[in-house]
């Protein structure tokens, strides 16, 4: 039972962790290429990793997808944890809107015509990004940002990630707080009163059969 309650716990915490590292903004310093647009269907199985129909120029299925081509010289793990690398990664250029994940993201045209601009000139940029990139699957990360840089080391701090994990454990300590109160003032007392009550009847079952016993 111990070892199915590790399992079960790992589970989760791996799946708290999967998700995490897909909507937390990520930054990729890398070169633009090129832009394109391309006529792509959403299928079944990745539908859950592109704009909903409601999402700005998301309006279907079947869609015109913005991409930006890019060379990539160093990405960041997690969004902070620095990985040297060389090379390409394609992104999605599509509007979030007002559904998830918050970005609030609605100027896709103006991104794409300065990843446009950009792919004319030799800067390094950095994309901040949400997202996977899966060939298997067809899915790409959703840039939400251009920025450019002056070289490829340049060191990026992610502040919304730190701030974020440490609001996580300020709530998960509160949470944890409150829950150990509501226990003890609530839960507690309920079971020591039912506690007190079973003592109570096997004390009185135990007397009745001791004096029946006695008159036998």
């Amino acid at each position: 039972m111990a070892r199915v309650k590790f399992v079960f716990r790992l589970l989760v915490l791996a799946a708290v962790a999967m998700f995490l590292h897909y909507v937390l903004p990520q930054h990729d310093v890398v070169k633009v290429t090129s832009t394109e647009v391309i006529r792509t269907d959403v299928g079944a199985f990745n539908r859950i990793f592109f704009a909903s129909a409601d999402s700005g120029s998301a309006t279907a299925d079947t869609r015109d997808l913005r991409l930006i081509n890019t060379q990539k010289q160093n990405t960041f793990l997690l969004g902070f944890i620095p990985r040297d690398s060389s090379r390409v990664m394609v992104y999605r250029n599509e509007d979030t809107g007002w559904i998830w994940p918050p970005y609030f993201k609605f100027n896709s045209a103006d991104l794409q015509a300065e990843a446009a601009n950009l792919a004319r000139g030799d800067a390094w940029v950095v994309v901040t990004h949400y997202g996977w990139r899966n060939r298997w699957l067809s899915i790409y990360p959703n840039a939400v940002g251009l920025r450019v840089v002056d070289s490829p080391d340049v060191t990026i701090i992610p502040w919304f990630n730190i701030a974020f994990f440490v609001f996580l454990l300020i709530a998960l300590l509160m949470l944890r707080a409150m829950w150990r109160q509501l226990w003890e003032r609530a839960v507690d007392p309920v079971l020591d009163s039912a506690t007190h009550r079973i003592d109570e009847a096997q004390a009185g079952l135990a007397e009745r059969r001791n004096r029946w016993f006695g008159r036998k």
